[in-house]
């Protein structure tokens, strides 16, 4: 029988052998799938810290964008947006802090890209609500400013969505929106330095006349007075009421001394009962450039400014134009 058990024996020892080496690869096996799944994760990691990479400069050049777009609000006299001097501090994250760190710092990333974006909005809202501001005043006296057509030119075929391709809007649209309204925000303004808005002296105080039927100083008689008068010590430094040509420096009858200034917008304003010139015809003037010194020519009991606004050579009341200027004031010299 020692044959039976020596092969018994060796029987036994190969199938402990056998089970060992199975065993052996079985673990081979494990470790492989263990690397494996390391080297997914470390990859996994890296490809995340790549993206926030992409990200924060994304991040710095919303950051730089928002910047310059509030800087040119503010030169423009809007109300400033709050920016920090500081660009966003890089994300530096080490690999063995682990994914979970990434997604937090991915989270404070977006949510910052979110207020870069919600900042362009403000911008835009507060320039569009003050351009209209503008020009439903300046509608009211029937000056309507060109305003610049500033569509983005864009195009292309129309295809199919593709899920995979994400969407091209977010920052692009938001900051052109923001520009656009800048520009139209500028538009709007100049026109304001255009109309003849502007007080024609510095430190009004009183009115002695106002425009309308009054009582004639000369006959006692009713009678029409087609401006404004504005008491004023002699020699009293008279200002242009907007932009425009001067197109009359003379003497007009009732008038005196004259200045009569054309305005862009068609409207003519006059300037009467001067002491001295300071403008000559044909001279190109900006709101609140000296044109004349306050005088009593012509017909008139004192020194006193008479300002008159004409429209195709018929006067208009200079009041509801000045209430427009007090309207619009918070624009005016930003």
């Amino acid at each position: 029988m020692s044959s039976d058990i020596s092969a018994l024996v060796e029987g036994r020892k190969d199938q402990v052998l056998s089970a060992y080496e199975d065993r052996i690869v079985q673990l081979r096996m494990e470790v492989d799938r263990l690397h494996s799944r390391q080297f997914a994760q470390v990859g996994d990691i890296n490809l995340q810290l790549q993206e926030l990479t992409q990200q924060q400069e994304v991040l710095l050049e919303q950051h730089q964008l928002v910047r310059q777009l509030a800087q040119k609000a503010s030169e423009l006299g809007l109300d400033p947006i709050e920016t920090s001097d500081q660009p966003p501090v890089a994300a530096v994250v080490p690999v063995a802090r682990g994914s979970g760190d990434l997604a937090e710092v991915g989270s404070s990333m977006a949510a910052m890209m979110d207020e870069s974006r919600l900042a362009l909005l403000a911008l835009s809202e507060s320039a569009e609500e003050s351009t209209e501001t503008i020009l439903d005043a300046l509608s009211g006296l029937g000056i309507r400013p060109d305003m610049p057509d500033l569509t983005n030119g864009v195009g292309g075929p129309l295809l199919a969505a593709v899920d995979s391709a994400g969407d091209s809007d977010g920052l692009v649209d938001h900051a052109n929106e923001a520009y656009l309204a800048l520009a139209r925000f500028k538009a709007a303004k100049s026109a304001i330095d255009v109309a003849p808005i502007h007080r024609p002296m510095d430190g009004l105080v009183g009115m002695s006349s106002s425009f309308g039927n009054r009582k004639d100083p000369f006959t006692g008689g009713r009678a029409f007075h087609s401006g404004l008068d504005f008491p004023a010590a002699k020699g009293t430094v008279v200002l242009s009421a907007g932009y425009g040509k001067v197109t009359f420096v003379g003497e007009r009858p009732g008038y005196g001394n004259t200045v009569e200034i054309t305005h862009g917008t068609g409207l003519v304003t006059r300037y009467g009962h001067l002491s001295a010139f300071i403008a000559s015809q044909g001279d190109i003037v900006n709101a609140g450039t000296p044109i004349a010194r306050v005088g009593s020519t012509g017909r008139s009991t004192g020194p006193h400014l008479h300002f008159e606004v004409r429209r195709k050579d018929v006067a208009v009341d200079p009041g509801k134009y000045l209430a427009v200027g007090k309207r619009l004031a918070r624009f005016l010299g930003a």
